[in-house]
């Protein structure tokens, strides 16, 4: 059922404590680069994935097999030096196998609970849509506020704590669609899509010699990250930018189109994932351009449009916030 990727490791030289101050951008470029040299191409994939993790949210990788769902997970999760497992979801999958199970230790005549996967700081849930809801369900408060209830105690998970969650958008049979409370908890959803042929060919020759994510060694450690996370907050916001914000999101829920629009977690998933931007692009503010980028990474998977629920159903989202955006007047 799950597969330890990579288990808690000494820091990386240098590493920093919380709130104490970072090379954040030669931090980033270190992490950047390690991404880029194994899935090539995906630059904007890379930034927009790094931008969640700085921003403490999760990630849906929606695409078809064989393009780098894993791939990312896994560069991602050997990048920093934080413990990682892959959960193999599958529809006889339990939510104990996920938690962990309290087992009566006969000595001490106590029982004793042995921790599920779930208790990793990277967790890699992979094609989530074959598990039950029940089995999704479990995942919920994990997500929202990083931590499980077991047998009437809170456990705390991380920090940091991150799901990268894969999905085959295109495979229905024996499969379960994500209810709108859990894509919710998803901060962003990212495609990767097909590399150009150019890069597929050194792909090609990259393999030769092996997977080349296997040789990535950690570039961050569990300290910077959370400094960086505490950065990210300190990323200036100007009252203009909420207002374009809000205006945003606003036209999801006041639209004929839209059968559910974006929630409040929506905006202020926007809001603190364009602060991670910005910090990315090695600015202390944020500016129109950071909000209008993500909006469809952030918003497309929350709204219900009243076409059916399928592919087209989500094409139509993305469609959709395309024009709210062109529409929407740009603070100056």
């Amino acid at each position: 059922m799950q597969q330890s990727l990579l288990q808690e490791k000494p820091h990386v030289a240098g590493s920093a404590a919380p709130g104490h101050d970072v090379d954040a951008q030669g931090i980033l470029d270190r992490l950047r680069k390690n991404l880029d040299s194994v899935l090539l191409g995906k630059s904007e994939v890379v930034q927009l994935a790094v931008a969640a993790l700085l921003a403490e949210g999760h990630v849906l990788i929606e695409d078809v097999p064989g393009v780098g769902k894993t791939l990312l997970a896994k560069a991602m999760a050997r990048s920093l030096s934080c413990s990682f497992h892959r959960i193999q979801f599958t529809p006889d999958l339990l939510p104990s196998d996920l938690i962990g199970t309290s087992v009566f230790h006969q000595p001490t005549g106590e029982f004793i609970f042995n921790p599920g996967p779930l208790f990793a700081q990277i967790v890699l849930a992979d094609e989530i849509n074959r598990a039950t809801p029940r089995t999704q369900s479990a995942l919920l408060e994990a997500m929202s506020d990083h931590q499980v209830s077991v047998d009437g105690q809170t456990r705390p998970l991380g920090p940091p704590f991150m799901v990268l969650a894969t999905q085959n958008p295109f495979e229905f049979e024996g499969t379960y669609p994500l209810p709108e409370s859990q894509l919710d908890r998803f901060m962003l959803r990212l495609k990767i899509g097909y590399p150009s042929r150019e890069l597929e060919k050194e792909a090609l020759v990259q393999h030769r010699q092996g997977e080349p994510v296997e040789k990535l060694g950690p570039v961050l450690g569990t300290a910077e990250v959370l400094a960086l996370q505490q950065k990210v907050r300190q990323v200036r916001f100007e009252e203009r930018l909420h207002d374009y914000l809000l205006d945003i999101v606003e036209a999801t829920r006041n639209n004929p189109q839209v059968l559910l629009g974006a929630s409040i977690r929506a905006g202020l998933g926007l809001y603190r994932a364009s602060q991670a931007l910005a910090l990315l692009d090695g600015r202390n503010y944020v500016i129109p351009d950071d909000v209008k980028r993500l909006a469809v990474p952030v918003l497309g998977h929350r709204l219900l449009m009243k076409s059916l629920r399928t592919q087209l159903g989500k094409d139509a989202a993305d469609q959709f916030l395309q024009d709210v955006l062109s529409k929407t007047k740009v603070p100056v």
